[in-house]
């Protein structure tokens, strides 16, 4: 009776000062104040040329990497990653595929018809695959990590389809990872292949300037002219026959991964995207005999200069990208339609990281002009031209799209803010105070921002409402700005020493978000928009436990193209505003209730009403799942470690998440299929012996807590980390000493 007396008693104070949600439990806000001030619209920057549409938009595919024309007839071609080829109409309102060809266990990455098909027949696949199939007693296939690029050869029947039993193999050389993975055929009737350091980290096996095997190069061979007992022949007059212990068959080396790979038809140059490492992304101009400097180099920069360069002077790249703005370039095509006519002759490709897409026209060696073409959210792999001068590409989360022109604006918008104080979300910028219709949240588990104090509101426009799903990301109605501002204590471990440093904003228009960054000023009286590729300040932090009393904290304002690697569509773009996250008490200036429970209490859901006319969520918030805080040792250890890998990891380390490590890290992966313990790193090892991702009783032995306690090369996560989560890897080391 005294435990129910004081309840009564708590919810009749609480009552005084809050709202009741309809289930009579507390609700921390008592009505939803619409947002009609907001000027977070449109963009700082022009409209770009082009924009992507969805091309087939009855046709999806398990993780596409390569389209093109079929030499046969008007259809196009498609190879999912799997080894799957399937044949599509050139209709693209088709919504039926057919079997082309189909490799056992071979990952498929590109495809090419002889330029005689049509006397010979002749279709060609770049596969990669175990050298030797294992199987076990039961006759089940083994997995293993001995694998090698082949190039097959194939003849296509004349229903249309390759036939299995003709493969042929031309080529095969040891690759695991980093396969390069084009072909293409020159102006010289010669067959060009790309291919990859052969490892998954920073070129582990020192082949990059190594020119004795085939890795990190382009090979050139001749198969219309075979050696005896050979599918080719080695042309003389490739560069490095006279070198001792050189491998002939290479035309080129230096390459890190060369991803898609084209020929120019108006002077036969080859142009391929290579793939680089910690900071850049090149376009390579292949020529005879070139070393384009990988692992010595990446791009123009010093990367392993304490390595033995190659017998050749590097060639720098014809165009690089600095991650600010490319993560993970994709080559592309030379545009020969009329569709884009300022386009012709313009070498069109893109970012598999960032969804940009850039053209550029050359003479000769030299670049006269580039620009940046589309910004898309897509994954993208391949180019590829269509029949009528349409640019395709694929999607490696199922789709394919094709680029059309951007319509003019049809209204006239405000100039997108420049200042906190030009946006319309703050009543005051001094004293961080946002108007009364901004909704402020916390999540359950934060993604670590180098120790900084972090708020954040949600700006609905309007009456505006948002989907609400249990298990996925919400969806936002248009011009919906999420808000998150950062601020560091000068003094560490002082809040009254607290200084903000930055505010972004997330806008969502026109059905995709966009990252912008506000830089604070030292009088703390406004925040100014930084430029689209950045920037980083420095503050001075005073720390008793730093040398000299203080250390110098270097903050970085992410690019645009950052703000999106990892507000990802595989992490469906916001990482913060989901069930899982949101789902706990926030503290709504005095009053404490649960954040899902009040947004549907002041309507910002749009939820169905019940038979009484009351709009509920599917269940009570109590039965729904949240993060536990990674950082509250009162809760289970096994479910903090998957909370902090859920927030700081899972937004790449997703199914065609970007992240190029195999493992799954969602929270709502089942252990056994997260691919992390007792596996074996694919990438850099670190120098320790008998590494795997995380060693059973071992940290010192598991790859991951490397990850967690570097800064820069090798640290996870990637992106702005300048310090070490300490309490984090604290955690994670007794985790991992507990798992068995």
């Amino acid at each position: 009776m005294y435990h129910l007396i004081c309840l009564l008693l708590a919810l009749l104070a609480w009552n005084a000062v809050g709202a009741t949600a309809h289930d009579g439990l507390p609700a921390g806000l008592e009505k939803r104040i619409p947002l009609t001030t907001s000027r977070v619209v449109g963009s700082p920057e022009t409209p770009l040329m082009l924009r992507a549409r969805r091309a087939w938009p009855g046709l999806d595919f398990k993780h596409p990497l390569f389209l093109g024309r079929d030499a046969g007839s008007e259809r196009f071609l498609v190879a999912e990653q799997a080894g799957r080829i399937l044949a599509i109409p050139r209709d693209t309102s088709a919504s039926t595929t057919n079997a082309f060809l189909e490799l056992a266990d071979h990952d498929c990455y590109s495809f090419h018809f002889h330029p005689g098909f049509a006397t010979n027949r002749f279709f060609f696949v770049f596969a990669n695959g175990p050298n030797k199939l294992q199987t076990n007693s039961a006759g089940v296939v083994l997995g293993g990590t001995n694998r090698f690029n082949r190039i097959l050869r194939y003849t296509v029947t004349a229903e249309g389809r390759a036939n299995p039993a003709s493969e042929f193999e031309i080529i095969k050389w040891w690759s695991n990872g980093h396969n390069g993975g084009e072909m293409a055929f020159g102006l010289d009737g010669m067959l060009y292949i790309t291919s990859g350091d052969g490892t998954s980290d920073s070129d582990g096996n020192n082949t990059g300037q190594d020119i004795s095997d085939l890795n990190s190069g382009v090979l050139r061979l001749d198969i219309e002219r075979p050696d005896a007992g050979k599918a080719f022949s080695i042309p003389k007059d490739n560069p490095f026959w006279d070198i001792p212990g050189a491998r002939p068959e290479l035309w080129a080396y230096g390459f890190r991964n060369p991803w898609r790979m084209t020929m120019d038809p108006a002077d036969g140059a080859m142009l391929v995207g290579d793939i680089g490492q910690d900071l850049w992304e090149m376009i390579q101009l292949v020529k005879r005999g070139a070393n384009f400097g990988w692992s010595v180099r990446e791009g123009n920069h010093p990367f392993h200069a304490q390595r033995v360069p190659g017998p050749h002077p590097v060639t720098p790249p014809l165009i690089e990208h600095h991650h600010a703005e490319a993560r993970s370039i994709t080559g592309g095509i030379v545009y020969q339609g009329s569709k884009f006519a300022e386009l012709r002759g313009a070498y069109i490709y893109g970012d598999y990281g960032t969804g940009k897409i850039w053209a550029l026209k050359r003479k000769g060696s030299k670049v006269t002009w580039s620009r940046e073409i589309a910004d898309t959210p897509h994954a993208m792999l391949a180019f590829s031209e269509g029949h009528a001068g349409e640019i395709f590409y694929v999607d490696y989360a199922g789709q394919l799209y094709e680029l059309e022109r951007t319509p003019p604006a049809t209204k006239k918008r405000p100039p997108f803010p420049k200042r906190l104080s030009e946006s319309g979300l703050f009543a005051r910028v001094k004293g961080h105070v946002v108007q009364p219709a901004l909704i402020p949240y916390s999540v359950n588990s934060q993604l670590w921002s180098d120790g900084a104090h972090k708020e954040r509101f949600i700006a609905l426009p309007g009456e505006g409402k948002i989907e609400f799903s249990e298990t996925g990301g919400w969806k936002f109605p248009e011009e919906t700005v999420l808000v998150k501002s950062f601020a560091l204590d000068l003094e560490a471990g002082n809040p009254k020493s607290r200084k903000w440093v930055e505010t972004r904003f997330m806008l969502f228009e026109q059905n995709e978000w966009t990252g912008y960054s506000y830089r604070w000023n030292d009088a703390q009286t406004d925040a100014y928009l930084v430029e689209a590729k950045g920037a980083d300040s420095d503050y001075k932090i005073k720390d008793a436990r730093a040398p000299g009393g203080s250390r110098k904290q270097t903050w970085h304002f992410p690019s645009r193209a950052e703000c999106m690697t990892c507000h990802s569509r595989a992490a469906q773009f916001v990482l913060g505003t989901t069930t899982l996250q949101m789902n706990r008490e926030h503290d709504y200036g005095g009053v404490k209730a649960n954040q899902l429970r009040t947004l549907a209490h002041i309507g910002a859901f749009s939820l169905k009403p019940d038979k009484d006319g009351v709009a509920k969520l599917p269940k009570p918030p109590e039965k729904m799942a949240g993060l536990p805080d990674p950082y509250d040792e009162s809760a289970d250890l096994d479910l903090r470690a998957r909370s902090y890998l859920h927030a700081n990891c899972a937004h790449c380390h997703v199914d065609a998440g970007g992240g190029n490590s195999a493992i799954e890290l969602r929270w709502t992966t089942a252990k056994d299929k997260m691919r992390l313990i007792g596996v074996a790193p694919l990438h850099d090892k670190f120098g320790l012996a008998d590494a795997l991702l995380v060693a059973p009783g071992a940290p010192e032995r598991s790859i991951l807590m490397q990850r967690v306690l570097r800064v820069g090369q090798g640290g996870m996560p990637p992106l702005a980390k300048t310090l070490v989560d300490g309490p984090a890897v604290k955690m994670l080391g007794e985790w991992i000493r507990g798992v068995k």
